[in-house]
């Protein structure tokens, strides 16, 4: 009996002493993988994207004509505003029509340069449909020249990033395309309203 206990002791002192080396060794080969990622990380490098990079395509473009915004001033985090959307054309390869007035763009300008933006409206198509657009996005620049653009006076479109990614609501039709691609827009803000190219993800 005493013979059969030692076996067992012994066998447990083995199988731990297995494991202790085995995560010994599993931490040195860690280590030294990251000694080599650190020391050559091109050669641990992805060989690349597995698909070509998406493309643009421009589909049309929005000019909008605004009212003066309603200020809300300080709320929260950011000085709150509202601009109303008073009407516009649409005009381009994919879509053509008038912007229909009573929409409008919601935004936060933030410290560090930063305003959010989710501007929502109706455009009109030649055939009579019409299309809800909803169209998030970021105005992002000096301090100084978001003031400018806050305050309607005109700005080189170079001097900000104005980018948003829009999405439609439209009926089943001739325009049900517009629900079935993503889209991204870049704007530009004029001193009496905002002229926003759309393009879509290929």
């Amino acid at each position: 009996m005493e013979d059969d206990n030692r076996i067992k002791c012994d066998q447990q002192q083995l199988r731990r002493l297995h494991m202790t080396g085995a995560m010994v060794v599993s931490r040195k080969t860690f280590l030294a993988s990251m000694a080599a990622l650190f020391a050559n990380p091109a050669a641990y490098a992805d060989a690349g994207p597995s698909a070509p990079a998406p493309t643009l395509a421009y589909a049309f473009t929005v000019q909008a004509s605004l009212a003066p915004p309603v200020e809300q001033g300080e709320i929260d985090t950011g000085r709150k505003r509202f601009i109303p959307i008073t009407g516009g054309t649409v005009s381009g390869p994919a879509l053509a029509g008038q912007v229909l007035p009573g929409g409008g763009d919601w935004q936060e300008i933030l410290p560090g340069g930063l305003t959010s933006i989710e501007a929502r409206y109706f455009l009109k198509a030649t055939d009579g449909t019409v299309i809800e657009v909803t169209n998030p996005g970021v105005r992002t620049a000096a301090p100084e020249i978001i003031e400018k653009l806050a305050n309607g006076e005109k700005v080189d479109p170079s001097a900000y990033y104005f980018r948003t990614t829009p999405r439609f609501s439209v009926r089943s039709g001739p325009h049900e395309w517009m629900r079935r691609k993503v889209f991204v827009a870049r704007g530009i803000r004029k001193p009496d309203g905002v002229v926003i190219d759309f393009y879509t993800v290929e």
